[in-house]
């Protein structure tokens, strides 16, 4: 775990992940590992991992008002600096967008669909519009 301040019993491991996908909490995090997140691993490492793992609540999330973001830690460095980030869900608007999005943005707009005040870096930015239904 990279965050000290984090409550250990926050921090589980995948294998604590429902498949009952109504016992989440409100918002939750799933970081894959250095395989599995296209760091250290392949293209289709990660794909398979995210198909076998992840499918079943993205196609919950879009029948049952949930929101599902993937967003990517980094790209190769070059210029243009550009890393996917995918909503998942039926308040999103189809489509492919332009915005420029950063971790700090996509932070906000979690911040920003709950009341919450800003933290850090995403004090700085806005949330991302132009997605929703």
């Amino acid at each position: 775990m990279n965050f000290s301040n984090v409550p250990k019993s926050y921090n589980l491991p995948f294998t604590s992940f429902p498949q009952n996908y109504n016992l989440l909490p409100t918002v939750s995090f799933v970081i894959p590992n250095l395989i599995h997140d296209m760091h250290d691993g392949t293209v289709k490492q990660a794909d398979t991992w995210l198909k076998k793992n992840l499918q079943g609540f993205i196609q919950w999330a879009s029948k049952n008002d949930s929101l599902f973001i993937l967003t990517w830690d980094e790209d190769n460095f070059k210029k243009p600096n550009q890393i996917p980030t995918i909503f998942v869900g039926p308040m999103v608007k189809t489509g492919e967008y332009s915005n420029y999005i950063d971790h700090y943005s996509v932070l906000r707009t979690i911040e920003d669909m709950y009341g919450i005040k800003p933290l850090g870096k995403s004090k700085n930015v806005s949330s991302i519009q132009g997605i929703w239904k």
